[in-house]
């Protein structure tokens, strides 16, 4: 304690200021003759430069601008009535993607499948939308192609009109859609039945709001068909399994947890899924 109180006497603290000062007066100093001699620190370095290179341009942003003017012609009027039905028929496109192509019937079938194998989350249903989605580029590429050639390429290259142009984009559609029906036209009479029309004497009489629904449903009906073929072998593993359990008597064993690694062994066995994809391209191309 002595110590600490003799280190607080009168004579250090004078010390204590005069060097405190004679500190700051030296740094004081250098400070000035850095600022005079105009070098930076340390010696020899370069000096820092804020400004930025005339070969260096700024990135042009274009003025986005929207007006609403009043047509001067009817043929104004008719491009404005014709960019609203194509924007709405891009907005559609998506569901025309899977309606109107064979992806409905092929995501149903693998859908059955997956439930047929009592599988939960493996294949996830986005692999399998995925599947169904390639699948269906591979079976409409003929039908995609018909449309480019003979709609899309003219009217980029302003040989035909729009409407010209839809029609054309129509018709391969239109075919597809009127060779899966195979024969089966009752769809098609129903919906013409209920419309009131008359009876169509070929195909080229028959609507095109006709024809959509008519094949909707027929491709339901097929999905359907294909999934309980499919779910009949799988069905009667079950059942086996089930009497089987019964007869052993546990009852309160789940049979589902033993049938599955069974009907996997099966499905795979036989290459499920490459005679699965064979058979679904043959009944849309074949």
């Amino acid at each position: 304690m002595q110590k600490i109180l003799h280190l607080f006497t009168r004579k250090n603290i004078k010390r204590l200021l005069l060097a405190s000062i004679l500190v700051l007066f030296c740094a004081m100093a250098a400070t000035a003759q850095s600022s005079s001699e105009g070098s930076s620190f340390p010696e020899g370095s370069t000096r820092g430069n804020t400004s930025m290179s005339e070969r260096i341009t700024g990135i042009d942003f274009p003025n986005v601008t929207f007006s609403a003017t009043s047509p001067r012609s009817g043929k104004e009027v008719a491009f404005s009535v014709q960019l609203l039905l194509l924007l709405s028929l891009l907005t559609l496109a998506p569901s025309l993607l899977i309606l109107v192509t064979c992806f409905l019937r092929f995501s149903i079938v693998l859908d059955f499948i997956k439930r047929a194998l009592s599988l939960q989350q493996v294949p996830p249903t986005a692999v399998l939308n995925g599947i169904a989605l390639f699948m269906t580029l591979f079976c409409m590429w003929p039908t995609f192609k018909s449309m480019y050639d003979n709609a899309f390429k003219p009217l980029s290259n302003n040989e035909i009109t729009i409407e010209e142009a839809f029609d054309k984009a129509e018709a391969p559609v239109r075919i597809f859609m009127y060779r899966q029906l195979d024969g089966d036209h009752s769809y098609v009479r129903t919906f013409m039945s209920m419309a009131k029309l008359n009876k169509p004497k070929n195909f080229s009489e028959v609507p095109t709001y006709i024809l959509v629904p008519s094949y909707i449903l027929h491709e339901l009906t097929v999905a359907f068909k294909i999934g309980i073929m499919l779910y009949i072998p799988f069905i009667v593993i079950d059942m086996v399994v089930a009497s089987i359990l019964m007869s052993m008597g546990m009852m309160m064993l789940p049979p589902v947890q033993i049938s599955m690694p069974f009907k996997l062994m099966l499905f795979v066995l036989v290459d499920g899924w490459g005679l699965l994809t064979q058979q679904l391209f043959q009944s849309v191309v074949g």
